[in-house]
């Protein structure tokens, strides 16, 4: 029987957490490895978990070795790009310095496959849609840090073998209403929560920017529902189990939607009207960011099957609307 242990850094979160219970479905062997500082503990339930931090070089080679880990999913990071601007320095140590740590561990327990979580924040900004191969200039030091990881990912293929698959995040959204899973940072930066928590906290919502050249002034992004990314992620993993070569992939949807849009969606689905106050742009925000999600397609045979505006917004609106706030 093959080993498909696989390390999950970073795995109480949102994303990760999801991503788990996928591999389990799917066949692997999850093992999930957070220091909780931004992940749930109770998102986890029943699957084998390690506290620690990404850090920690010899905490890491240990679990590798004693979990006999053969692949590695890496979300663990920071992931606001206003707050990059604000403190440059910790998105550099914890998103890549410790993403360092976590490749020389992989290298030295002979662990080659990773999967790794990136970001559409590493491209410049586009009216087309943005293609894997365009100019990379991220507008903000969360952008960069993903970037320089990517690239180092490269090198450690060339060197090392040590294979990888880079999925470029757009707009990760939605909730697992069978698993009880959905989105929950603290603070909260991501449009489709904010909106809601606005109305079942009965606070007022700011939108920021109204002055950007779109269709209705506000910025434009593509949303990949949470179920869809987390597949995307079981896929890329059968793929270098399989021997496949190391991808960087664009994981969208290939259509934007305006935050006036998703607005308008929060609102028609909730019943309820946005208390809504418009402020200035925030340092670092593109005005469109959408995926040319052609390439991934191809590569795994699977086409997002959740991710209309509809269905994202109605599925986070039932899970947040089941919590306590």
């Amino acid at each position: 029987m093959i080993n498909k242990n696989i390390l999950v850094t970073g795995g109480a979160g949102y994303i990760g957490s999801i991503t788990a219970r996928e591999l389990k479905k799917s066949g692997f062997n999850p093992v999930i490895y957070d220091s909780l500082e931004k992940g749930h503990r109770e998102a986890i339930e029943g699957l084998d978990f390690v506290k620690g931090d990404t850090h920690d070089y010899l905490k890491l080679l240990q679990v590798l070795k004693d979990k006999n880990i053969k692949g590695v999913i890496h979300f663990a990071a920071y992931i606001e790009m206003a707050e990059s601007m604000e403190n440059p320095f910790k998105y550099f140590d914890n998103n890549y310095f410790a993403s360092l740590t976590l490749f020389r561990a992989m290298q030295t327990a002979g662990v080659k496959n990773c999967v790794f979580s990136s970001t559409a924040g590493v491209y410049q900004e586009s009216s087309d849609l943005l293609q894997e191969d365009d100019a990379k200039t991220p507008s903000n030091p969360y952008g960069l840090s993903k970037l320089m990881t990517e690239q180092t990912l490269s090198w450690l293929d060339k060197i090392y073998a040590m294979r990888s698959v880079v999925l470029r995040y757009f707009n990760a959204a939605g909730a697992d209403r069978q698993n009880h899973l959905g989105e929950s940072h603290s603070p909260e930066s991501h449009l489709i929560p904010s909106i809601i928590y606005s109305i079942l906290r009965s606070e007022p919502f700011t939108l920021f920017g109204r002055d950007y050249d779109s269709k209705d002034g506000t910025c434009i992004r593509d949303y990949i529902h949470v179920l869809d990314l987390a597949r995307f992620h079981v896929l890329a993993l059968e793929h270098l189990f399989n021997g496949g070569e190391s991808l960087c992939l664009n994981a969208g949807t290939g259509h934007g939607y305006s935050n006036q849009e998703v607005l308008s969606a929060v609102e028609n689905i909730s019943g309820k009207r946005v208390n809504l106050k418009i402020g200035q742009r925030r340092p670092g925000d593109a005005v469109k960011l959408v995926a040319d999600n052609s390439r991934i397609i191809k590569a795994f045979s699977y086409r997002p099957l959740y991710s209309d505006l509809k269905n994202i917004v109605q599925s986070a609106w039932e899970w947040h609307k089941n919590q306590v706030y």
